[in-house]
């Protein structure tokens, strides 16, 4: 089996390593606003899946710089994913969203703009918007699905149907100009959590078979964390469920790979919550001990050569 891994394709397609910096764009979530829902997915804390972004100041460059300054301190003279993260980043006007999305790809350094939103939040004017910013540089749209079984994304308060996450593909293709060789066509990254309450290994595998079928790039595997207030935190206090250890987490996290495309670019193969505010599983607070284990797995399971996985 050959396992796809981020680093691998970026040295690929780039010549070199992308460092990741996270960005705010100060949006809210249809989730969070009462347009679907005023509670939010049951698993979201309050920075909307952007604990680690630089905070909204309404100055993108400043941000990027910001980000840059911490991330040279370690690895100088970098090349940058400019990735709007904290919650819902089609979220807003066009004319907005065209503002901060071209300022972000003004920055010489930034060579990808990566951009995380909800999947209800593609429309035709965002997938003009989109083949546009792709015309310029490569565009990666990063969609939070998180399951395709309908009663866990019910359960979760994901707030729409499997059918909208395929129109959102389907949309964005219709403005990709992937049809000219000199532009990469727009990747699209699926979420996708394990160990959400009540799923089986079986319905996991049925969630990575489903994203097989997507025309989709890339996908992120994320562990399901509980964090202090959230939704997800009161159903644990209060009738708790199955929280994986570290050994079982990684049986399954390879078990999902086995099922996986591998044309796929696997972007992610687990997470972190801020310690401050993480609850359950308290061991993915050493993430350098997590990500030890799975490149050791990586390496027992002969899957690759030379190439380590390194979460960004």
């Amino acid at each position: 089996m050959y396992i796809n891994t981020l680093s691998s394709y970026l040295k690929k397609t780039y010549g070199c390593k992308l460092y990741k910096i996270s960005l705010d764009g100060g949006m809210t979530c249809p989730n969070r606003d009462g347009k679907i829902s005023s509670e939010g997915c049951i698993f979201c804390s309050k920075g909307g899946s952007g604990d680690f972004a630089e905070g909204y100041k309404g100055d993108v460059i400043q941000q990027i710089e910001n980000g840059k300054a911490q991330i040279e301190k370690k690895f100088p003279k970098g090349s940058y994913i400019a990735y709007f993260q904290s919650y819902t980043n089609t979220y807003g006007d066009i004319a907005y969203l065209r503002k901060i999305f071209m300022e972000a790809l003004s920055h010489p350094q930034v060579k990808v703009l990566s951009i995380a939103t909800r999947p209800d939040c593609i429309d035709g004017q965002v997938g003009q918007l989109l083949g546009e910013l792709n015309k310029i540089k490569p565009v990666w749209v990063e969609l939070g699905f998180q399951t395709a079984n309908e009663k866990s994304a019910e359960y979760i308060n994901r707030g729409y149907k499997n059918y909208v996450y395929e129109r959102a593909i389907d949309i964005i293709r219709k403005y990709d100009n992937k049809g000219n060789e000199r532009q990469l066509p727009i990747e699209i990254i699926t979420h996708m959590i394990i160990g959400l309450p009540n799923e089986t290994i079986k319905d996991m595998i049925y969630t990575v078979r489903y994203i097989n079928e997507s025309d989709i790039q890339g996908i992120k595997f994320q562990l399901l964390h509980v964090l202090k207030e959230t939704r997800l935190a009161e159903i644990y206090l209060k009738e708790g469920f199955k929280i994986y250890s570290l050994g079982e987490y990684i049986d399954i996290l390879f078990r999902l790979i086995e099922e996986l495309r591998e044309d796929i670019v696997i972007h992610r193969m687990t997470g972190d919550g801020p310690k401050n505010i993480l609850i359950e599983p308290l061991w993915t607070g050493n993430k350098k001990a997590v990500l030890n284990a799975i490149n050791r797995e990586i390496v027992n399971r002969n899957l690759i050569q030379g190439d380590r996985f390194h979460k960004m």
